[in-house]
């Protein structure tokens, strides 16, 4: 029996430990890129509906006459927030699929 061969098996044993932790990083930083693009498109969202609001008012002083802008600002953020909405529930029905499960 040659021993040099049982000598490979127990470095792979510390490539195991070294991999579930580069896994474990890997997720964490996957979940947080995931985090960062929701919160970065709610932001969005906050942002052209401020911007609606905004071109409502000055529509409404008297400031801009021109409707078409007042129009795209708003559609603008009417499509933003039914797309995060939309997200949102898929996010939660994906959240209540992972609650059910039974393992």
């Amino acid at each position: 029996m040659d021993i040099a061969l049982l000598n490979g098996i127990s470095d792979l044993s510390t490539f195991d430990r070294n991999t579930a932790a580069v896994n474990k990083t890997n997720k964490n930083e996957t979940f947080e890129n995931l985090f960062q693009s929701a919160l970065s498109m709610v932001n969005n969202t906050n942002d052209l509906t401020n911007a609606a609001k905004n071109a409502e008012m000055s529509y409404a002083l008297g400031f801009n006459e021109n409707t078409h802008d007042l129009q795209v600002a708003q559609q603008k953020a009417n499509l933003s927030l039914q797309y995060t909405v939309a997200v949102r529930n898929k996010v939660l029905e994906s959240y209540k699929e992972i609650m059910n499960l039974q393992f």
